[in-house]
Parts: structure tokens; sequence; C-alpha cells
């Protein structure tokens, strides 16, 4: 787009099982027509996240029926999710498309997306100048709340968990919650289940983040070194196990193995929040709002991977706080001289022109990593 030049900004519906997060609210609408962008919203898409498309239209968004027409005639796509295989075909050479890719995670996106000519600039390895993933934050203070939620819900019975209450009661125990992963994920998830009266671990690589939550958790959360003795140590006493480790841009490792799950107790639960980065557990496999869970050696997974999409809501508002002064960025200004006056907009940029530019992303799938150029 050369400079002066308007984008015609698009929202199309999250196509998602069970994803109800949109990404825009009409106060973006606003400042993007304000601008004199067009902007183009799919009608209904913000249905999940109680926007109406009246709401939108009145603060000056284009109400479109079909995704096909926004995305033939948007030059900047602004989504929640990653394209799915429908939505591929409809991607265009020279297009910019904003969104969670997650591409360490799926290499037939990485490589359709390469062979598409879009630009993808990905939310979660934007960084600010603190070095701190700033649209990534939000999204992980959900899944890390609501982590415990769905793991107290599934540690019941009917739902073929332990049948233990997670804060206990009087004269018997509180469950036992184990974090692998001390970030923004594991901290959400910490102070959580320990306000709920379980207790809890958090084991961690980095010891200064240890010696910070040791300062600001509660007396039932418990820091511990992440390494193979203390994992499998904690794992046999684990209730439930939340997998909250990240390391931006690349597959997550496994940190606990498919036979290390005859040491946890029977019925035991795990949530493997980064199942959308590949998940820390060797057993784990992507799931939906609609069919969550499944058994292994007799342990509960959980691996939905648009966990904050069931609170639409909440997640669409937190989201689009973080996301809409990027997209202003890019929409006023054009890529080029976005990228080149912002350093946190260069680290979003995995593939441009067919070429990844993301290091992680390249060496996860042995792909040569390209500079962007200039």
């Amino acid at each position: 787009m050369p400079n002066g030049d308007k984008y015609v900004v698009g929202v199309p519906n999250e196509i998602k099982t069970h994803e109800s997060r949109v990404a825009m609210t009409p106060v973006g609408v606003e400042e993007l027509h304000r601008s004199g962008h067009r902007v183009l919203i799919q009608a209904g898409a913000g249905q999940g996240s109680g926007i109406s498309d009246d709401h939108y239209a009145q603060h000056g968004a284009e109400i479109v029926a079909s995704a096909a027409d926004i995305w033939r005639e948007a030059g900047l796509i602004v989504k929640v999710k990653e394209p799915l295989p429908v939505e591929w075909t409809l991607m265009r050479p020279g297009q910019l498309v904003f969104t969670y890719f997650h591409f360490a995670a799926d290499e037939v996106l990485t490589k359709t997306v390469m062979a598409s000519g879009i630009t993808a600039v990905a939310y979660e390895t934007i960084r600010d100048e603190h070095g701190r993933l700033p649209l990534l934050t939000p999204m992980s203070e959900v899944a890390g709340r609501m982590s415990i939620q769905e793991g107290a819900k599934y540690l019941e019975r009917p739902f073929d968990g332990r049948g233990i209450l997670l804060g206990g009661v009087p004269g018997v125990l509180p469950a036992n919650v184990v974090i692998l992963g001390g970030g923004v994920v594991g901290a959400n998830a910490a102070k959580v289940a320990a306000g709920l009266g379980a207790n809890v671990t958090i084991l961690d690589v980095n010891l200064d983040r240890l010696r910070y939550l040791d300062d600001v958790m509660p007396r039932n959360v418990t820091t511990l070194f992440s390494d193979r003795h203390n994992i499998l140590d904690s794992l046999s006493r684990a209730d439930l196990l939340i997998g909250a480790v990240l390391i931006p841009g690349a597959r997550t490792p496994h940190l606990v193995r498919r036979g290390d799950l005859k040491v946890m107790p029977h019925r035991a639960v795990i949530i493997d929040v980064a199942i959308d980065q590949g998940g820390c557990i060797e057993t784990s496999r992507p799931t939906t709002h609609s069919q969550p869970t499944f058994l292994i050696d007799e342990v509960v997974h959980y691996c939905v991977t648009n966990m904050p999409g069931a609170v639409g809501r909440t997640s669409t508002y937190a989201l689009t706080n973080v996301t809409l002064p990027y997209v202003l960025q890019l929409a006023r200004k054009g890529f080029r001289q976005a990228v080149a006056e912002s350093a946190a907009l260069v680290q979003g940029v995995n593939i441009r022109d067919g070429k990844v530019i993301n290091p992680a992303v390249a060496q996860t799938f042995g792909l040569e990593c390209f500079p962007l150029p200039a």
C-alpha cells in the first residue's frame, strides 16, 4: 500500500469451533472510520461477544454478508485465530493479515501462508521495548484463570475426574495443583487455584521469576526449580496439572512424556494451555470446546486450542484493548512505514512474500530465515 492510500480493513467471522471472540469492537471501527478507512464487518461477527451489527454500523462499519467479500475487498484483515483451511483459498498476494497464527504448531498452515503471498503479522510474537508480549498477555491471563475453572470442573466424577473438590472442606485435604511454567499463564492459574484453597506448586527454570512468585503468592503456593526429578516427583501428587510453558514463536518442548502418566493418580486432570504451540505434554492433542477432553492411561486431558473463546465478551475486550493501537498504526501508515517506526511490529512479522522472517518458526521446520526487506 503506497503511503497516503487508505487500507480497507476487514473483520470476518471467526469460524473455529465455539470461537466467540471478534477482532474489533465498535470503538476500533470508530477510530478507523475517523481516519478515513472503510471497515467491513461480516454480519454476525460480534454476536458471540454481545456486539450487534447495528452497533457496529452506528460507528461507521459496513456490514457485509459473506467472508469471501471481506477477503476480496480488504487489504488488511484483522482476525483472532489463524485462518482455517476454508479460508486459505481466500488469501491473496499482498494482503496483510493480523491475527494469532501459532505457526510452530502447524507446518501445513506455515507452508500454505508462504505460498499465498500474504504478509502474516502474528499477535503472539510482537514484543514491546521491555521484551514483553503485550498481545499475548491478556489471553494468557484469561487462559490461566480459566485453566483452574476448567480443571476444577473436570476433576468432578461425572466428567471422568477423581471426584475431588479443588479447595477441600474442613477435615479433608484440598487438591494438589502442579503448574509447569511460572509466566503469565502460570501465575494467573496459581492465583486462582490458591484463592480456592488448593495446594499449589509452580515449576520454572527461571530462578529470578521463582523468587518473585515466592514473594507475591500466598502461603499455599510453593515454588520449585523445574528439572526432570522435580517434575516427576510433583506429578506423583498432582490431582490437576497445568501446562503453562511458552517459548515465543517456537514449538513447546514436551516436559511430560507418555510414560510419566503412570506416576500420576488415576483420573487426574491435565489442562495443557500450551497446546496452541504444540503442547508441553507428549500425549496432548488439540481438542475443541464441543469435545474438550480425552483419556489416556487413566488421565483426563483437556487441550482446547482456543480456551478464551469460551468467554468471548471478556476476551474480546481484553484482546482488542491491546491490538487496536497496532491496527491503527498499520492502517494509518501502511505496512512499510509502520514496521520502520515500530520495533514491536517488526517482531510480529512471521512471513512476508513467501519467506519466513521469524527465526523460531524457521528453525522449527528447518526452513531458511530471511531478514525483513527494507
